[in-house]
């Protein structure tokens, strides 16, 4: 298969799947697969996917009975879920679907402290006779904790990533001030400079939370999409960019 020139790749946190409070909470996963159609995305990173949760799968008469990442895979992509988190009832975390062949995946635990389990999701994907690398985070709610996280993405990196070979690093970075931008840039992952796309709330959106860090690609277009559909399905709205592979080809 003749390698791509171009990559499409999303990042979204579906907050499990369930939208609201109480009473009034409402499964929302059935129109997040929807959703991830319409990003025609090479790779969706997803952070908050539930592979299970029995109190969940009693009260929604229409949980599915697969793994969320699973059943939001579109016909003829590859789901790759690690779980981060694993609660009284059940279980959370990263995951990546994509379009293009899994060589490999693997799972590393990032949590800075026992009230918050974090991880990172490592996934080795073969574009025609390219191998990119793909690393979905979803960082702690502290910004120490995330300063530590990223140090531990940068050893994870340097460990697991080939030095040449292409890198995305995607998800919910919970970076509401932008001081994570510089040690990334630190580690050789860039950004889109000067555009700020908030994601979060999605009601509202102000925060620009969620990101896409790239190396070996150049950033080409981003996009975050709008409406009272994107504003029901999630907390977050997801990020979508377009980035081209240096050297074209």
């Amino acid at each position: 298969m003749t390698a791509p020139t171009t990559l499409r790749v999303a990042t979204y946190n579906i907050h499990k799947g369930v939208q609201g409070l109480g009473p009034a909470r409402r499964l929302e996963i059935h129109n997040l697969v929807h959703a991830v159609e319409q990003f025609d995305a090479d790779v969706v990173c997803l952070q908050e996917v539930r592979s299970h949760h029995h109190l969940l799968a009693k009260r929604f008469a229409h949980w599915p009975r697969q793994g969320q990442a699973d059943y939001l895979a579109p016909e003829g992509y590859e789901a790759v879920y690690r779980s981060n988190a694993i609660t009284r009832h059940g279980e959370h975390g990263n995951a990546v679907l994509s379009r293009w062949p899994v060589l490999a995946h693997g799972h590393t635990d990032v949590s800075d402290h026992r009230f918050e389990q974090r991880g990172l999701l490592h996934v080795a994907l073969a574009l025609g006779d390219r191998t990119v690398h793909v690393v979905v985070v979803h960082l702690g709610l502290i910004h120490a904790s995330r300063e530590r996280q990223v140090q531990r993405l940068g050893q994870f990196v340097a460990d697991q990533v080939p030095e040449g070979a292409p890198l995305v690093v995607a998800g919910d970075f919970n970076d509401w001030s932008a001081q994570l931008l510089r040690p990334m840039a630190e580690l050789g992952l860039q950004t889109f400079e000067g555009i700020r796309l908030p994601t979060f709330p999605a009601r509202l959106p102000l925060l620009h939370l969620d990101r896409i860090f790239v190396r070996g690609l150049r950033p080409v277009s981003a996009q975050v999409p709008h409406g009272k559909a994107w504003r029901r399905m999630s907390d977050h709205l997801p990020l979508i960019a377009e980035f081209a592979f240096e050297g074209g080809g």
